[in-house]
């Protein structure tokens, strides 16, 4: 078994538990803290985690890695020591955000989430504070996995992010009576120290080199600063449009925050375990394969029919049993059967994004590999200005559930529009060989949906408790699935079969 075959199957399985723990440590702050103006605070403020880990896992990696692979194939002898100048110069960059941050917290805030209930406000901006003081280790365990990538290490990284998940949920289980609220980003910033060790320990027993040298060559620092910039700007459209979402939900309801986050952290599994395992080796082979046009086409044709084939299927099942799934991992304690109906409500409205926006990493993707950052940028910024015009037009009459709809429909345009793109370069006969390929998974994720709301309504299992229906339903969707698969797409089902086989 290779090397890169042994890799996606320790990440995709750490991802697999990455997304467990999560759940448990969404489990512990609904049962401790409900669906409340705290639980809406930790959001607001984690936002901002979210957005550096994503300049740097997405901007960053996206620009950074293909060159890095491409210089180390040339036998460039610099390539290390550019490599350790651009991590040092990053981390001075990270210092003086962190302190910026800790410092201003109490001003950009409240300026960005605007009308937030004053005690959201309070704990938001605590807690804003407390992130940035440690916002330099945070971004150096993001940095660093994208040098791991470099080595084809792909573990550690994964256990680097679930030690900061369970260093929350231990900690909010722990400590929750001492700290409140405030646990939980202790304990993700104890967990994070600890991920960064693991890192770095890898990193180092690998045959990189790390040198305190802040020296680049020109070239490759110029070449790298012309990237970067676009690539940063469309690392944050994203969290851009979720700042202007979380900015119309404050200023709805109390808990809005919490419902929309409770369901997007549903509709992310599959996409959080593409992003992390799937997606980070694809992208390292199709940086290797540029040159090599068929071999390029052939890796983004894979990338998206493991995309739809596992994709579909998901939605269409948590179209169905989504009410036990929200139930089973959220209704307890101070988290009511409303918080969980709320919760659902918003579950439905983000299907969409779970299909769309798993192929659009794959798209993404391979224009990157392709140094088409600027491309990318141009399609993605345009996302905000939709996402803005239907949060004005829909929020004021509809509410909070009208965010979800507007999430959906960027999704869905975003996927189009790079369909559009990257096709264009690849081909129609590509194009064609997708449609085909995507029309004979839909038939038998249709016929699982149907025959898992049939078993539903026969058996009366909306009477049970969420776990009994998860364990009954969910096998019975696999089965039928498999088999439809097998019948309707034998050659795709024999592939997936074939790599579970071969891990």
């Amino acid at each position: 078994m290779s090397n890169l075959k042994k890799a996606a199957i320790w990440t995709t399985l750490l991802a697999l538990v990455l997304k467990v723990s999560g759940f448990i440590r969404e489990a512990i702050v609904s049962k401790q803290f409900g669906a409340s103006a705290e639980t809406d605070a930790y959001f607001l403020a984690f936002g901002f985690i979210t957005l550096v880990v994503a300049m740097i896992s997405t901007g960053f990696n996206n620009v950074f890695l293909p060159m890095y692979v491409k210089s180390r194939k040339a036998g460039d002898p610099n390539s290390d020591a550019n490599a350790n100048a651009l991590l040092n110069w990053t981390m001075m960059l990270f210092f003086a955000v962190s302190f910026l941050g800790w410092n201003f917290a109490g001003s950009f805030v409240p300026f960005i989430y605007g009308d937030m209930a004053p005690a959201t406000e309070v704990l938001a901006v605590e807690m804003t504070e407390l992130f940035f003081a440690f916002m330099t280790v945070i971004a150096l365990g993001a940095l660093l996995d994208s040098y791991l990538q470099s080595r084809r290490i792909f573990v550690p990284s994964q256990v680097a992010k679930l030690l900061a998940t369970l260093g929350a949920a231990l900690f909010a289980l722990l400590f929750s009576d001492v700290w409140g609220i405030f646990s939980l980003v202790y304990g993700f910033i104890a967990g994070t120290a600890v991920g960064v060790t693991v890192q770095v320990i890898a990193l180092l027993r690998s045959d990189y080199e790390w040198k305190l040298t802040f020296k680049m060559d020109r070239a490759f620092r110029n070449t790298f600063i012309a990237l970067i910039i676009p690539s940063l700007l469309n690392s944050v459209v994203g969290q851009i449009n979720l700042f202007v979402n979380r900015y119309f939900a404050s200023g709805t309801e109390e808990a809005a925050v919490t419902y929309l986050n409770n369901a997007s952290l549903i509709t992310s599994i599959p996409n959080a375990i593409y992003a992390t395992t799937l997606a980070a080796i694809i992208f390292t082979l199709m940086s290797e394969q540029t040159d090599n046009v068929v071999k390029f086409r052939e890796t983004v044709f894979r990338g998206m029919e493991v995309s739809v084939v596992t994709l579909v299927p998901i939605a269409v099942g948590l179209l169905v049993v989504g009410d036990a799934a929200v139930a089973f991992i959220y209704e307890r304690g101070k988290f009511t059967p409303d918080d969980t109906a709320n919760t659902y409500l918003v579950l439905l409205l983000y299907l969409p994004i779970i299909i769309f926006q798993g192929m659009q990493l794959i798209l993404s993707k391979s224009m990157y590999a392709r140094g088409k950052t600027a491309v990318v940028f141009r399609i993605s910024v345009t996302t905000i200005a939709i996402n803005i015009a239907m949060n004005w037009l829909l929020v004021d009459k509809y509410g909070y559930p009208a965010l979800a709809v507007s999430a959906s429909i960027v999704s869905v345009y975003y996927f189009t529009v790079s369909m559009i793109v990257v096709y264009n370069d690849l081909g129609m006969d590509e194009f064609k060989k997708f449609v085909r390929m995507a029309s004979r998974v839909v038939l038998p994720a249709t016929i699982m949906g149907l025959s898992v709301w049939g078993a539903k309504q026969l058996f009366g299992a909306t009477e049970w408790l969420p776990i009994i229906q998860l364990a009954v339903l969910v096998p019975i969707g696999v089965i039928v699935y498999a088999i439809g698969l097998r019948i309707f797409y034998r050659d795709g089902f024999n592939r997936f079969v074939g790599l579970v086989r071969r891990s």
